[in-house]
């Protein structure tokens, strides 16, 4: 058997059928499923109506289709590398994907990078609500689709779905693909023959570098934005999964789905009469056109693709938000902080989707903007970490002291972050909020992402010199058998 089809029977740790660990190390006799089971549920995670939202980007900004598509596949392709990168780290390490910065910012210090990634959860959760309560809502009826009680619906279902846990969420997604796949098809099929596409949206003479450059921006950091979840859902594998095959499985996966949204984002807005006003009822109505009723099959499978991709998001709020109260309390991980923080979580995230303002495009363009810019720091922080200062070797005991060898800030980690950071901002541009100076000189064509990320990857390796990898590593050997037989027993120091 190979490694890509690695699996063992063991179920992750469970009370009551709901799943108990959190932040904590998976031992080796937990660890279960096969590595090309991650493939569906990236896939899913992109194949839903908030990815193609994101494919209107550059057609919203005066670009034209067929530089949409060339600034969506480049975006995606970009963002997903850096993500599928993340994803290998699950089966190594064995731990949820935030935990892992404090190896890099300390056992305080990783708070700078969990306070974003907690406004991310809140963020995608507001967004995603909102859009899977009018689909569902749209389905029923149109004129219940703005409806209230759509959002608690979907919010109530996902944190059902995140408590239950770990092997539910790869479950759903798994069996959520195969009908979405049809339903996705049809439904573009129906926007080719249906939709009319004028001549000029193929003309590659017509380029506009800030649509262009806006797109491929907002595409990567879409896909960019996943990499604060995925070693979650990659951690419970066994450890002898191979990193190539997380990498392609998560990295096709992913791909597919986001590629094919946002594709059919751009066909429909390029032929919409009112562009990216109304993303449910366009694709109701392009659905409709294939045969009449279709258009609520699509809402309805699309609704529940959206309340799956909400669950990842209170699950994923949960970890990082015990992971920050661990930085002051110690926690033990236990059934009851996973049911405490989801509800904290899903509470804040319902509070806010309720209170949405109508600019939904403009509004999600600007926050995956924010998140491009607040995680491509990190991203090449944590990267640069794991392959090549420390190629992927902790202590993780030392992880869990507030007072161990990663030690309680990191500076090496927080200098390079606040370097990257700061190397972007000229790059910046946020329409009718802020346009750096570098940006405005480049007629507001924003590249920060390429300047970021070698900045903050390159300090961050000059600043690690210094570190004793050897003993680390050695360290690590010598922990490992107490950190399995602490872990089994579930009383991680």
């Amino acid at each position: 058997m190979t490694a890509t089809e690695t699996t063992t029977t063991t179920p992750t740790r469970r009370a009551s059928g709901l799943e108990v660990r959190s932040i904590d190390y998976v031992p080796q006799n937990e660890r279960h499923g096969k590595v090309s089971h991650i493939g569906p549920l990236w896939f899913m995670c992109n194949a839903q109506i908030a990815t193609l939202a994101t494919g209107l980007i550059s057609i919203t900004s005066g670009g034209n289709l067929i530089w949409s598509f060339i600034a969506i596949a480049l975006g995606i392709c970009i963002g997903t590398f850096f993500m599928a990168a993340h994803s290998s780290q699950g089966p190594q390490l064995g731990l949820p994907q935030m935990i892992q910065s404090r190896p890099q910012f300390g056992y305080v210090g990783a708070l700078l990078v969990w306070l974003f990634a907690y406004i991310q959860y809140a963020g995608f959760n507001i967004f995603n609500s909102v859009l899977g309560g009018e689909a569902i809502g749209g389905a029923i009826s149109t004129k219940q689709a703005s409806n209230p009680l759509w959002i608690w619906v979907v919010t109530i279902v996902a944190v059902v779905i995140a408590l239950v846990g770990y092997d539910l969420i790869h479950s759903f997604e798994r069996y959520l693909t195969y009908l979405t796949v049809l339903v996705l098809a049809l439904v573009s099929l129906s926007a080719v023959i249906h939709l009319h596409i004028p001549a000029s949206q193929f003309d590659l003479g017509h380029f506009s570098p800030v649509a262009f450059f806006g797109q491929l921006g907002v595409a990567a950091g879409y896909q960019i934005s996943w990499a604060i979840y995925v070693s979650d859902y990659s951690r419970y594998l066994p450890a002898n999964t191979k990193t190539s095959s997380t990498f392609n499985v998560t990295f096709w996966g992913s791909v597919l789905g986001g590629m094919w949204m946002m594709f059919l984002g751009s066909w429909i807005a390029v032929s919409a009469k009112d562009i990216g006003t109304n993303t449910v009822v366009d694709i109701k109505a392009v659905a409709d056109a294939l045969f009449p009723g279709f258009g609520v099959i699509a809402l309805i499978v699309f609704g529940i693709g959206l309340i799956s991709v909400t669950a990842l998001n209170m699950y994923g709020g949960s970890l990082t938000l015990i992971s920050s109260i661990d930085s002051f309390v110690k926690v033990k991980p236990t059934l009851s902080i996973r049911v405490i923080t989801l509800v904290v979580t899903a509470a804040l995230s319902l509070g806010f989707a309720l209170f949405a303002t109508a600019d939904f495009l403009g509004d999600f363009n600007d926050f995956l903007l924010l998140i491009l810019y607040l995680f491509i720091p990190w991203t090449a922080v944590n990267l640069t970490d794991f392959f090549i200062v420390r190629r992927g070797h902790y202590a993780i005991a030392e992880i869990f002291k507030p007072n161990g060898i990663y030690k309680r800030w990191g500076w090496a980690g927080i200098g390079a972050y606040l370097l990257g950071f700061a190397a972007m901002v000229p790059f910046f541009n946020v329409a009718g909020v802020y346009t750096g100076p570098a940006a405005h000189a480049l007629g507001g064509v924003d590249i920060s992402l390429f300047i970021g990320l070698p900045v903050a990857a390159i300090a961050y390796w000059l600043f690690t010199r210094r570190v004793d990898v050897a003993a680390e590593q050695e360290l690590a050997r010598q922990q490992a058998l107490e950190i399995e037989e602490a872990a089994a027993a579930h009383e991680l120091p």
